[in-house]
């Protein structure tokens, strides 16, 4: 059954569209996009919203991959009902009562093909959140020393569990924050933020 037939026209549409989104990724013209939108209050009650995004697993990897894999599943599925109602009643369906169909059992399955692969992608992943998410959050400093104007590495969770690696120098001025060091992310200012120590240092005791 060729996928240009007019009852597979909804499920071609899906597949130029994923591979549009594909060669925009490939050529860096992508966006950042924060994959939950605010449907994580960040108390733990997510309310409908958070608990249908984690259902069909929104969230888990960046909006772009998500997106691309449920048109490439929309595809592939609506295409095969086609083929099953054409084995089984002698004709496919009609094109977008096919579509409709199809839409109620892609949004689940990619759900489910999410949880695997979120597991296996690369977990410094920036497009998953937008950057300004990570304000407001505990990060640690990984690397050297950061004063004002010199700032070091640290890293950062987002809300999915995501790791970050940010450049971060004091927010006070005339404080340093240490290497392994936790901190408080209060602002950012373009690629840098800046932080303040959770806690006093320790000072290991003069013998």
């Amino acid at each position: 059954m060729s996928l240009l037939a007019d009852h597979n026209l909804p499920f071609a549409i899906a597949l130029a569209l994923m591979t549009l989104l594909v060669l925009v990724q490939a050529l860096g013209l992508g966006f950042d996009a924060d994959a939950d939108a605010d449907m994580d209050s960040g108390h733990g009650d997510v309310g409908l919203g958070g608990a249908l995004a984690t259902l069909l697993g929104i969230g888990r990897v960046p909006l772009m991959i998500w997106l691309a894999l449920f048109l490439f599943l929309f595809a592939a599925l609506g295409v095969s009902i086609q083929a099953l109602a054409a084995s089984l009643i002698g004709a496919p369906l009609d094109p977008l009562l096919a579509a409709a169909i199809t839409a109620v059992a892609a949004f689940p399955v990619t759900g489910v093909v999410v949880r695997p692969l979120a597991r296996i992608l690369p977990q410094d992943e920036t497009t998953a959140v937008g950057l300004d998410s990570l304000v407001g959050r505990r990060a640690t400093l990984t690397t050297g020393r950061a004063s004002v104007d010199n700032p070091a590495r640290a890293r950062v969770l987002d809300r999915h569990g995501m790791a970050h690696h940010v450049m971060v120098e004091p927010h006070e001025a005339g404080s340093e924050i240490f290497e392994g060091d936790e901190l408080l992310l209060v602002r950012r200012e373009g690629e840098r933020f800046f932080g303040i120590a959770v806690a006093e240092r320790k000072l290991a005791p003069i013998t």
